[in-house]
């Protein structure tokens, strides 16, 4: 099993749900030190970064390795890639978060500010 934190379209609500379905743990954030970015308004992706201390809402899904590679990673943008994060309670966990290069390319928004990806699509009057 893999312990994997998503903050936008799997999570619970949102178009990709039914991939992760049965797999959730809870309501988690981040730790402190995250930015935040949208992916064309598609998908959001997380940056560590030791100079901010924004924490990132989301959820935590335990799921069976198999599953993640089969149903979840082949349907990632390849803005994103697998990463660890930490969580809240300090314990690591997995994540989409932002490729490396994609930074330097400066076509992708922040959003830190909001949040979380429901806030920020909240701004665009669209639901998760």
């Amino acid at each position: 099993m893999a312990r994997i934190f998503f903050n936008g379209q799997a999570m619970t609500g949102g178009p990709f749900h039914a991939k992760v379905h049965g797999h959730l743990v809870g309501p988690v954030s981040t730790a402190p030190g995250y930015r935040f970015f949208s992916i064309r308004d598609e998908c959001p992706a997380l940056l560590a970064d030791p100079n901010v201390d924004t924490a990132i809402e989301g959820e935590l899904y335990d799921l069976p390795l198999e599953h993640l590679r089969d149903a979840v990673l082949p349907g990632e943008p390849l803005e994103l890639e697998l990463g660890v994060i930490e969580l809240a309670d300090g314990t690591p966990s997995l994540s989409m978060v932002l490729a490396r290069g994609q930074l330097e390319r400066g076509t992708h928004r922040e959003i830190t500010e909001h949040g979380g990806w429901r806030a920020y699509l909240a701004t665009l009057g669209r639901e998760a």
